[in-house]
């Protein structure tokens, strides 16, 4: 565990250098305890992929001391948390995205084919045949970079941007998977879209998703169990 201040009002844990399931699961157990046992002071936890950020009211915990004591509370957290937590605790949760894949939907699927080399039928099945889990929320609102991505579909991002990528886009690139929760630009292939909404102010929590949730995608045609 590596700790850095990120300003005078959060604190960064790291667990690992690299991004693995595994590694997300231990980040999902250390949440879990710091909200069975909260700090006086701590404000927010926000995990991504191998960090957990500590925000913190600099009023109550301020300077080497109160690093100190953010630093023994994440330490004695960390402690007793393992992987295999309760599942209505931290998850995991299982979400199935419908999806309709090529077309107007999906206008990357030929080109991301042929630089794979395999048919576009060959590229479907492999995407929706992976499980997915969410590692970490970013970019926009609500948009989930997933790991588990199969080994045959890594790709880089596209070349050229587009200005604008349509709300329910999902894309590969760069060895993920993601779902584009609003119309933004974007530089990942787009191979099909979802109709779920991922982002809405009115929804409490406003994310579907959240880090450690497990995502599947199941072809539109399909009936999804």
């Amino acid at each position: 565990m590596r700790c850095r201040l990120l300003g005078d009002s959060a604190l960064v844990v790291e667990l690992a250098a690299s991004a693995e399931v595994a590694v997300v699961r231990r980040i999902q157990a250390l949440c879990a305890q710091m909200q069975a046992a909260p700090l006086a002071g701590v404000l927010e936890c926000v995990p991504a992929f191998v960090t957990l950020t500590v925000y913190f009211d600099p009023q109550h915990l301020s300077g080497d001391e109160g690093r100190a004591r953010i630093e023994d509370w994440i330490a004695r957290c960390l402690a007793r948390a393992t992987e295999a937590v309760p599942s209505e605790t931290v998850g995991p949760r299982e979400v199935v995205l419908r999806v309709r894949y090529g077309g107007d939907d999906g206008p990357d699927l030929p080109a991301v084919a042929a630089a794979l080399g395999r048919s576009e039928e060959e590229v479907i099945a492999l995407h929706a045949g992976a499980s997915y889990v969410v590692g970490a929320i970013g970019f926009s609102p609500g948009f989930p970079y997933l790991l588990g991505l199969p080994s045959e579909l890594h790709l880089p991002r596209r070349a050229t941007p587009r200005p604008r990528v349509p709300a329910g886009s999902v894309a590969i690139a760069a060895g993920q998977a993601g779902i584009y929760p609003q119309a933004t630009p974007g530089g990942w292939h787009l191979i099909g879209r979802t109709e779920t909404v991922l982002f809405a102010l009115e929804r409490t929590p406003p994310a579907l998703l959240a880090v450690g949730d497990q995502v599947r995608f199941v072809r539109e045609t399909e009936r999804a169990p």
